[in-house]
């Protein structure tokens, strides 16, 4: 089990995530776009810096939804790996079986 403190932080940072999407995907687009001035440029570029860091996509992490898992979760199932063999094991998951030969 992951620690709860973990999953708790995760969770902020999604919801911070969802929040700023919007204004860095504008602030990003004004910096990538060649035609705009170098200073309305440099003023993105300033204002993206001072956001929030959880705010990034690249800061939220996918966690297994029954076990808090953060490494080796499979996007399809949001379950971690170990979670996901036992439920295909018992037939928990319509479609998946365990292979063995």
């Amino acid at each position: 089990m992951a620690r709860t403190g973990d999953e708790q932080k995760n969770k902020k940072r999604g919801k911070m995530v969802a929040n700023k999407k919007a204004k860095r995907a504008e602030l990003k687009k004004i910096i990538m776009n060649k035609t705009t001035t170098m200073e309305d440029r440099f003023d993105a570029v300033l204002r993206l810096a001072k956001m929030p860091r959880n705010s990034a996509q690249v800061r939220y992490q996918n966690r297994c939804e029954l076990t808090g898992r953060a490494r080796s979760v499979y996007r399809k199932f949001k379950l971690g790996r170990v979670i996901l063999r036992d439920l295909a094991s018992f037939g928990q998951i319509p479609g998946m079986t365990k292979s063995s030969w």
